[in-house]
């Protein structure tokens, strides 16, 4: 009696943290027929499921981007929309992708079952855009979205992604010692609370990886309201110049 008492205990907290595909669903359906700018794009995991991925193209590409919402969201929910299609409009094609999502009262913590699945949509993104001659590739990343990435690179054994950013994470950094890409953090001065408070013990990290950096960008909040472009200005250049001494093949 104990042991099936246990069994199905386990299995409802399996069934509270299980990845919410009819959310997801709903989410696309609410984006994708309002799409002005990009194309959506559907990428199948071993499990068969298709997750939404918006891919915006550069004019001139001078490199690629996976972009990484924050917990919960879609990859055209506000910042994310901004980021996606300004960043095209400054040379970096991006792939703003579906990352897992529960339901709507879902913590940070009971997210952590759903981080395997997060690495293999980023796996398969990375893979997408190697498949389209992108060899500049990188991951721009916000909030609970750069704790998934912060998952997948230390677990990971892909070599295509070329740099990180991270953008208003919320968690600590774990085991950056296994990244050795250049990794860029930024947040703002009037991001929430448990971020301003972590910066310092994420610049003691990141200053171990060459290339790495941390910028503040004044008066922003979390989701950056009205201080987008300050913000597309700090990840451009940063690309940029960790792009710069790189061989320059053409990036279709």
């Amino acid at each position: 009696m104990r042991f099936v008492l246990s069994l199905v205990l386990l299995l409802l907290c399996v069934q509270v943290h299980a990845q919410d595909y009819p959310r997801e669903k709903r989410w696309a359906d609410q984006v994708v027929p309002g799409l002005v700018v990009g194309e959506a794009v559907w990428i199948a995991q071993k499990n068969d499921h298709k997750f939404l991925s918006l891919w915006t193209e550069a004019e001139k590409p001078r490199g690629a981007i996976i972009l990484a919402h924050g917990r919960g969201w879609n990859p055209d929910f506000e910042l994310y929309g901004v980021l996606r299609v300004k960043l095209a409009e400054q040379g970096y094609s991006t792939l703003s992708i579906q990352l897992p999502i529960l339901g709507g009262g879902a913590k940070i913590g009971d997210y952590i079952p759903t981080y395997p699945e997060a690495a293999e949509r980023f796996h398969l993104a990375a893979n997408w855009l190697k498949a389209r001659g992108y060899n500049n590739v990188s991951i721009v990343s916000h909030s609970l979205g750069a704790t998934m990435a912060n998952q997948y690179l230390i677990n990971t054994s892909d070599t295509h992604v070329k740099a990180w950013v991270f953008i208003g994470i919320i968690n600590g950094l774990e085991e950056m010692f296994r990244i050795k890409i250049p990794v860029l953090d930024v947040y703002g001065s009037k991001d929430w609370e448990v971020t301003q408070v972590g910066a310092y013990e994420r610049r003691r990290q990141i200053q171990k990886i060459t290339g790495s950096q941390q910028v503040v960008v004044a008066d922003a909040l979390h989701f950056f309201e009205q201080k987008e472009d300050e913000l597309v200005k700090v990840v451009v250049a940063w690309l940029d110049e960790v792009f710069r001494n790189q061989p320059k093949p053409s990036e279709r």
